[in-house]
């Protein structure tokens, strides 16, 4: 039996968006026990030369919206990455698996020898097969980003495991 492209791609955007959505919860609550200011995460890089934690966040959302638009011929919502707030980010992910949710399988499916052109760092771009731009490109983008998202937490003491990052609130 084969898996079908938005098989293989939305179901899997939306379950580790709302993970990522549980982590932040996580670090909501943190900051709340804690009684740190919340910027120290919002901010917050494990290398001079990486993005902020609040981009890591814009970015996984990105990465899923825009593969789903993209393959599908749609028009993805357009965010302006104004979010400085644990809360904002919370709403961007919300917002991003809200517009995931109505994306139908009809407009995926049967895409994947669709050749699709994206943007590949500030001035290049790529051509990939729909099914090789899922699964080579905008799930490990994504994974990437939460994975970095998840260690940014971690590293700042707040508690989440490997279970949250996989199963998130319904662990």
């Amino acid at each position: 039996m084969s898996i079908s492209l938005h098989t293989a791609s939305v179901p899997v955007f939306t379950h580790f968006l709302n993970n990522l959505q549980h982590l932040l919860s996580k670090a909501q609550a943190d900051v709340a026990a804690r009684g740190y200011d919340e910027q120290a995460l919002v901010q917050y890089r494990l290398a001079p030369d990486m993005l902020p934690f609040k981009m890591q966040i814009c970015i996984a959302c990105d990465a899923a919206k825009l593969c789903a638009a993209r393959i599908g011929g749609l028009e993805a919502p357009k965010y302006e990455n104004t979010e400085n707030t644990l809360a904002e980010l919370v709403t961007r992910i919300a917002n991003t698996v809200a517009w995931l949710e109505t994306v139908p399988a009809s407009a995926l499916d049967g895409k994947e020898a669709l050749e699709v052109t994206f943007p590949s760092g500030k001035t290049a771009t790529r051509t990939m097969t729909g099914q090789t731009y899922v699964t080579h490109w905008a799930l490990p983008n994504m994974y990437f980003h939460i994975t970095t998202a998840y260690n940014i937490l971690r590293h700042n003491g707040v508690t989440v495991g490997k279970i949250d990052f996989l199963m998130g609130a319904v662990a």
